[in-house]
């Protein structure tokens, strides 16, 4: 197409110097030009065949590379099935073997766990066979040593008990010589009795009274002590001496006691509180006191 328009240009380019110049000049101008346009067309077709010749290797080339890539493709298909297949069969003889094993496995952990079984239930019947047989000496030896006990306080307190007994004919002979001094006293108004016998006596009756309180009521002599105690203090009484009944009483604000010490107590209902322990008992003569009561309590929590 370029060639062409080329050609339509020097043809009129041509007719109209023909009719410019003579006819002669005209066909040197126009030969000239036409020698020209020529050249220019054989190196346009020149050029034209150097640009196809590339144009042609150029698409040989990529021929070559898609070939070669064809190739390659192919053969990375059969290298890749060929894997696959690899892989395939070795995955089926992993897994035959696997499970093999794990029969193996299986069939030698059921042997072991019958025998596991076998010796944890022989364990446990030991174990049991040997507690049985150490609660029964823990029983038999905890029952002996309470029977020994039993018997140790038992006669510990028998004796406290007669102890107690010749006690209280001492007390008795010291309530009688108390006596002694009251009728004299008596005789004499203007002398202030001594008190420092009867607060004597007092004393000793609130200590057997508080060992009593201890004992076991079953014990040998303790009901005949006690019936020794309570002529004591019936004996004291007439002699113008009185001991208020405070072990095991309600204690209040208020009371003209000492309290000497106080305990808590889970047994008791919160806020309750009793007297638990007479340290000095209260003295009254002739309805007056004479000496206070220290006492100890135990209060509910």
């Amino acid at each position: 197409m370029k060639t062409i328009l080329l050609t339509i240009a020097t043809l009129s380019s041509f007719a109209f110097s023909y009719g410019q110049n003579s006819p002669k000049d005209n066909l040197e101008t126009e030969f000239k030009k036409l020698q020209e346009l020529n050249l220019q067309q054989k190196g346009l077709i020149a050029k034209q065949a150097i640009e196809l010749k590339t144009f042609s290797s150029s698409i040989e080339y990529l021929k070559n590379e898609l070939k070669t890539i064809k190739t390659k493709q192919a053969n990375d298909s059969a290298s890749t099935n060929s894997r696959i297949d690899a892989m395939d069969n070795q995955f089926k003889i992993n897994s035959k073997n696997t499970g093999d094993k794990f029969v193996q496995v299986d069939n030698s952990l059921s042997k072991k766990s019958r025998y596991g079984a076998i010796i944890v239930i022989v364990a446990l019947l030991l174990i049991v066979i040997v507690y049985i047989e150490l609660r029964r000496r823990q029983k038999a030896d905890k029952t002996d040593v309470i029977d020994k006990l039993n018997s140790t306080k038992q006669s510990i307190e028998e004796s406290l008990v007669k102890e107690f007994e010749k006690q209280t004919i001492q007390i008795e002979n010291q309530i009688n010589a108390l006596n002694s001094k009251s009728n004299s006293a008596s005789s004499n108004a203007s002398i202030e009795p001594d008190h420092s016998l009867a607060l004597k006596v007092a004393s000793e009756i609130n200590l057997i009274e508080r060992n009593i309180s201890l004992m076991d009521a079953g014990t040998k002599g303790l009901k005949q002590l006690s019936r020794s105690v309570a002529k004591l203090k019936d004996n004291l009484a007439a002699n113008g001496y009185d001991m208020p009944e405070m072990l095991g009483k309600q204690y209040h604000q208020g009371m003209k006691v000492i309290v000497v010490t106080t305990l808590p107590d889970e047994n008791l209902n919160k806020d309750e509180e009793l007297i638990t322990k007479v340290l000095i008992p209260q003295v009254n003569y002739n309805d007056k006191m004479i000496q206070t009561a220290q006492i100890e309590t135990s209060k509910g929590v």
